[in-house]
């Protein structure tokens, strides 16, 4: 099966690229269950007016573990609890996740450019 790239429509960055930035960056931090990355998410975007729903960031982690290949899912052991597991997103692949953060930032400047003329020009 042929992997598909990320492809720019030229207009402004998609959604679940925007939160595929984010869910890398934070799993860098150490920020790795899934509901700790939503979380974090909607705490982050509140005050501009942006939830992020379950459904998308779960696309964007089952995408980024699948597709991409730059996740991995990692099931670890709950401190004091003998049969309970958590599974945990980690990088697995940092080249890649390098790299996708890079194309990411062309559209979000471009996006930028976009956003600020139609400011000046109409507002």
């Amino acid at each position: 099966m042929e992997k598909k790239s990320r492809e720019s429509t030229g207009f402004l960055i998609k959604q679940r690229a925007f939160l595929k930035l984010y869910i890398i960056t934070n799993i860098e931090n150490g920020r790795w269950y899934g509901l700790q990355l939503l979380d974090e998410l909607r705490k982050e975007f509140k005050t501009l007016g942006f939830e992020p729903q379950h459904s998308e960031v779960y696309r964007a982690l089952h995408e980024l573990e699948d597709e991409e290949e730059i996740l991995t899912k990692v099931r670890i052991k709950v401190d004091g609890a003998k049969r309970k597991e958590v599974i945990v997103y980690k990088i697995k692949d940092s080249e890649k996740a390098k790299a996708y953060k890079k194309l990411v930032k062309i559209d979000i400047d471009r996006s930028e450019q976009l956003l600020r003329k139609a400011l000046s020009e109409n507002f």
